[in-house]
């Protein structure tokens, strides 16, 4: 961005006098224009002891799986976003959600929110974003075509939790930080 969002003239970036970052001022009006991370929701949607995954339709990582998650929207909670998404890309309705996953992403701006949640009735669909969904069972998880770490790992710790815990209730909330790695090449 090179103009001023209040004002339209071009702006500079620079150090505020009340900051410690670099940010981008307009020097005609003064407003200072903060880049905040954006906050990814998501639901890992649970049936029967299998998990509803989605194959993109859209970039990044078009054709790969993920579940159903994509950014908060102004005016909702994260558990509301996440509820969103899982309709929006699969046509599920999600019952009982908690929050499972927590993931900050800070090489990239981002913070995913991922909950745990029942899938109504089994019943699901194909949303617009997507190209397939379905349930799968922990042996069939595509692992090798999953589209980003955060769900890689969110579905490690829900397979491994199941073996510990009785209820999706006493699951832990798990929190963890990617960074990136340069050999990994799906965030």
């Amino acid at each position: 961005m090179r103009y001023c969002l209040q004002c339209g003239h071009e702006a500079e970036r620079k150090i505020p006098p009340t900051d410690n970052m670099p940010r981008l001022v307009c020097p005609n009006c003064h407003y200072i224009h903060y880049e905040n991370p954006k906050v990814i929701c998501g639901s890992l949607v649970v049936h029967e002891d299998r998990v509803l995954l989605c194959r993109r339709a859209i970039e990044p990582q078009y054709g790969l799986w993920t579940i159903p998650a994509g950014f908060m929207e102004n005016g909702e909670t994260m558990a509301e976003g996440a509820a969103r998404e899982s309709y929006e890309e699969a046509d599920a309705i999600v019952l009982n959600p908690h929050l499972y996953c927590i993931y900050d992403l800070p090489d990239i701006g981002q913070i995913y929110s991922i909950y745990l949640a029942d899938l109504k009735d089994g019943a699901y669909g194909i949303g617009s974003e997507s190209l397939d969904c379905a349930l799968f069972s922990e042996e069939d998880i595509p692992w090798d075509t999953l589209a980003f770490e955060a769900i890689r790992r969110t579905l490690k710790s829900y397979f491994a939790d199941r073996k510990q815990y009785n209820e999706l209730s006493e699951f832990p909330i798990h929190q963890d930080k990617i960074g990136k790695d340069l050999s990994i090449k799906r965030y």
